[in-house]
């Protein structure tokens, strides 16, 4: 199976590391976040990756080059960063089958061949890793919409969440994925957002599957999150 990252964005909330470099190349317990990613990806089997770079993106080349401890890297320029479902979609033409999706801003100990055998073993367009999280976190992504306590859809930064339970940054995709990006509106902040073709994918008849976290993920955003996220990966290496 392949894996897309997208790791395209600035960072602009961890200046000044992401002054001279970018995001994805900031250490995390001595290590940049990205190996971190393709760490996870290969322990679960992944056997080819798909990097969406952008800001500072010939750094991530030269230091990584054609591949990752023998898994073959492929680099697609996102010119414009015009939010994570256009990173995506940027790859398409690359994928072949279904894929994971694992955001290059993400750290974590995650059962990732779990969630692709649950992908497979329901035959679905989507799985998604989700948590519970607090109100405030709830306005700042994407949240989902409930019925009898079941996911139905999703929204993207609701001013009033409807639920406290939140995709994280970690999917499995059906091709159809592509087909549901490609017909997504901007949103407000003229963005194309990932969470409105899951929303799609809802809203034809399901295939969407829900899969609770069991370990940890962080998104690395600021100074803070990288003290706090390195502290809790050289515990997890002790």
């Amino acid at each position: 199976m392949q894996a897309i990252v997208p790791a395209a964005g600035e960072g602009t909330r961890l200046r000044p590391l992401t002054d001279d470099r970018p995001k994805g190349l900031v250490e995390i317990a001595g290590k940049p976040i990205l190996s971190h990613c393709f760490e996870s990806l290969l322990a679960a089997g992944i056997g080819e990756i798909v990097v969406v770079v952008g800001y500072r993106g010939d750094d991530i080349v030269d230091y990584y080059g054609d591949d990752f401890r023998g898994v073959p890297l492929t680099y697609v320029w996102q010119e414009e960063q015009l939010g994570l479902g256009h990173a995506v979609l940027t790859a398409a033409e690359y994928a072949s089958g279904d894929v994971v999706v694992w955001n290059g801003d993400n750290v974590g100990n995650v059962d990732l061949s779990g969630l692709i055998d649950h992908h497979r073993d329901a035959g679905a367009a989507a799985t998604l890793l989700i948590d519970e999280v607090s109100r405030e976190r709830a306005r700042e992504g994407a949240v989902f919409v409930l019925d009898d306590e079941e996911p139905v859809g999703v929204v993207e930064k609701p001013a009033a969440p409807p639920s406290t339970l939140v995709p994280l940054g970690v999917f499995v995709f059906a091709p159809r994925v592509f087909e549901a990006l490609r017909r997504v509106e901007p949103s407000a902040r003229g963005e194309y957002e990932l969470a409105d073709a899951v929303d799609r994918l809802f809203g034809e008849g399901g295939g969407v599957e829900v899969v609770h976290l069991d370990g940890w993920l962080t998104n690395v955003n600021t100074v803070a999150d990288v003290e706090r996220v390195s502290r809790r990966v050289e515990d997890d290496d002790a």
